[in-house]
């Protein structure tokens, strides 16, 4: 508009754009101040509920660590330090956002938005020249204390708040449109109207309350995750009765019980006497059992919550047998030990522990517990001497005397079944000869490394391996339909022993082609 001749029409023409275009811009800027105004308030008053619940959260735990120290006084601890950091913050933005609004008068009206236009308070307070005032240091250093603050409390236990906490209170330089680098503290307030720097500091205290907020329920959610954890609980028994006689079925359930060590019990009463000095988080018991038979426990655990006493009953019983003077010896599969195989064994004492107990004798050994195996070798009897320790030092003795029986004969088999048996000439050819244990309590592989192969009218063929050979199949192939054939002297051991067993039952096989 600015080249050439105009005439005195388009100048004032021009003139006239540019009033409107001012006036528009006059508009503009009145309704943005506005807006800011607006949004300032809507902050405000969620600041001030936000605020309500962090106390209302910081006085219920000081009850809760009132009830029980042990567990919520660190966490009140934390709490106290977070809160205490957030207040100083924000009653620093708080002042001096009082002392914004008082440069603008005593008698202004502060919903009038469209004079709170000028950038002068700050812009005097903050900076003096390219550099910042004490009193810009002074809030920055504020800032950059909280932020660190709340870091150090938080530690490497939450994180995602940690993070949060940096990017929201950084004061590094930030990077304007032109990709040029400016102070923090110049980028966010200088030459910026009143009620958009006010409205930044509202949302900075917004800022705080929301970090106060989520550290505080961290806090509480972590302490509830840790005591709900299942590295709390145990899986605990429940007999219908401590005691069962022989032939009885065991009655009972399995639970789970939580373990919280920091338990506090106002009052702990056991068969109708109150315990002097009751333990945390368990009640350790230590009286005389009382006369052989069944004994009844009951009474009653009673712990704070609130500004009430929590009672909680319990009942249960147990036996008191006599002191035992025998051992119990037992063979898991039978009254009998066989030689050259691990025979299982149980060796226990009624009434004393495992580890108070010995056995010894000649291929006996302890698996753990009262388990053991016995591997007996030479003779026809082995004798078993146990010795015990009773919980008030007693030694007590026992023995017991048990068989040695060698492995019983096996039979031979063809694809498992033995005796007299019907077969394909060709299902012959294939089928892998082995030996096996019928009707016998221990499970044993038997490994087969030859047999002698027979059809009648021919000579015997001597087989290596669990298969018919070339002559044995040669020999096979001249026998008959119908026409039996044998597989005898089958030469087995038990594996992994070298143990060789006794003369193993011969196959007959009926040709059926």
């Amino acid at each position: 508009m600015a080249g050439g001749k105009l005439s005195p029409r388009q100048k004032m023409i021009n003139l006239m754009y540019l009033v409107f275009i001012a006036m528009l811009a006059l508009n503009m800027s009145k309704e943005v101040l506005s807006a800011f105004g607006l949004l300032n308030d809507k902050i405000a008053k969620a600041n001030v509920a936000s605020d309500q619940r962090n106390q209302a959260f910081i006085a219920g735990l000081a009850e809760k660590a009132n009830e029980q120290p042990a567990k919520y006084q660190p966490l009140q601890a934390q709490a106290e330090e977070v809160n205490k950091m957030a207040v100083e913050l924000d009653t620093y933005i708080a002042n001096l956002k009082g002392e914004m609004m008082a440069s603008l008068g005593e008698n202004v009206d502060p919903t009038d938005y469209e004079l709170q236009d000028k950038p002068d308070f700050l812009d005097t307070k903050f900076f003096a020249g390219d550099n910042l005032s004490p009193e810009g240091q002074e809030f920055v250093d504020k800032v950059n204390n909280f932020r660190e603050g709340i870091v150090n409390v938080v530690g490497t236990s939450y994180p995602t708040i940690a993070a949060d906490v940096n990017d929201k209170f950084k004061t590094t330089e930030e990077t304007n449109r032109d990709g040029k680098k400016i102070d923090w503290l110049k980028y966010n307030f200088e030459g910026f109207p009143l009620i958009a720097s006010k409205t930044k500091l509202t949302q900075m205290q917004a800022d705080i309350k929301t970090t106060q907020n989520e550290m505080l329920s961290a806090l509480l959610a972590g302490e509830q995750v840790k005591q709900l954890s299942m590295a709390n609980y145990q899986a605990i028994v429940v007999p219908d009765k401590t005691a069962f006689f022989s032939g009885e079925n065991f009655k009972g359930k399995i639970v789970l019980g939580r373990f919280d060590g920091t338990m506090n019990f106002e009052k702990v009463i056991i068969n109708g006497r109150e315990m002097d000095k009751p333990s945390t988080g368990q009640v350790m018991l230590d009286f005389p059992a009382g006369n052989v038979g069944e004994q009844v426990l009951k009474g009653q655990l009673q712990f704070k919550q609130g500004d009430s006493i929590v009672p909680l009953d319990f009942e249960s019983s147990y036996a008191v047998i006599s002191r035992p003077n025998s051992a119990t010896i037992s063979a898991d599969k039978m009254n009998v030990v066989y030689r050259g195989v691990d025979n299982p064994m149980t060796i226990s004492f009624a009434g004393i522990s495992d580890n108070n107990v010995n056995a010894n004798a000649t291929g006996l050994s302890r698996v753990s517990g009262s388990k053991y195996v016995m591997r007996p070798t030479a003779g026809r009897e082995v004798v078993i001497n146990v010795s015990g320790k009773l919980p008030d030092g007693t030694n007590v003795g026992d023995k017991k005397t048990f068989r040695i029986k060698d492995i019983p004969a096996p039979v031979g088999a063809i694809r498992g079944e033995t005796g007299s048996v019907r077969i394909e000439r060709g299902g012959l050819e294939i089928a892998t000869v082995s030996a096996i244990l019928e009707d016998f309590d221990f499970e044993l592989n038997l490994s087969v490394s030859g047999f002698s192969f027979r059809v009648s009218g021919q000579p015997t063929v001597k087989v290596s391996g669990t298969r018919l050979n070339d002559a044995a199949k040669a020999a096979l192939r001249r026998a008959g339909r119908g026409e039996t054939v044998q597989i005898f002297d089958i030469n087995a051991k038990v594996d992994g022993s070298g143990v060789m067993v006794k003369k193993v039952a011969p196959i007959i096989l009926e040709l059926t082609n």
